[in-house]
């Protein structure tokens, strides 16, 4: 919950006061149509806050049934789980929304490192940069909490890397009327190494503690 939080206040300072949060979010509903829904931003990001109840049902359910079979760490884990795809799908949502030349204009790639990274920066869009390191902090924060293979900021880097080089590859190859740049996979796969590092302490708690477990004494003859 603290990093959703966190990653919801992180979104809020990089897309301007809460004023115009609130105007974003009203956009929809002053134009009704399922394609301001679930073609643009505003609408994304509406149903992102709707969807909210239903997510902490997701983790109550989840949590109760783990518990119910005496499942140990039940809401950590449920919240692990539903906080990655809750804080992961809008993200990847906005970014494959398709552009006005979509199935028209060509894929565009950018494989120079930093080049668009300068450009954003000299255009005063650092909101851009702040959405991008979004995009997988809910993977990099509570990936290494639920799986304990995953609990190494190296690998966490590895993972963030490889998504976004999948979801870059798809918007080439969909011809999203996207550039696909280098940057964005080096932004994305930032965003979720500082998450990891923000919960570390955390997650490395949770793996000193299971390995401090008692472990059960041999039974003799095997």
């Amino acid at each position: 919950m603290i990093g959703s939080l966190a990653i919801l206040g992180a979104a809020i300072a990089a897309f301007g006061p809460v004023d115009a949060v609130l105007k974003i979010l009203s956009m929809p509903m002053r134009r009704p149509g399922w394609h301001i829904w679930v073609g643009t931003f505003n609408g994304v990001a509406l149903i992102t806050v709707a969807a909210l109840p239903l997510a902490a049902l997701a983790v109550w359910a989840l949590a109760r049934r783990r518990r119910a079979i005496g499942v140990t760490s039940a809401w950590r884990m449920s919240l692990a789980e539903v906080g990655i795809v809750y804080g992961t799908v809008p993200w990847v949502w906005i970014i494959m929304l398709p552009g006005e030349g979509a199935g028209v204009v060509p894929g565009r790639v950018s494989l120079v490192p930093l080049r668009d990274l300068h450009t954003i920066l000299a255009d005063g869009a650092t909101f851009q940069i702040v959405g991008n390191l979004l995009v997988f902090a809910a993977l990099g924060f509570l990936a290494p909490l639920r799986f304990a293979a995953l609990a190494s900021v190296p690998r966490i880097l590895a993972l963030a890397a490889g998504c976004s080089v999948l979801v870059e590859t798809a918007q080439y190859v969909l011809q999203l009327d996207r550039v696909s740049s280098v940057d964005d996979v080096l932004l994305n796969t930032a965003g979720a190494g500082l998450a990891a590092l923000a919960s570390r302490r955390w997650w490395r708690a949770t793996a000193t503690a299971s390995s401090d477990r008692p472990r059960s004494a041999p039974v003799p003859g095997r």
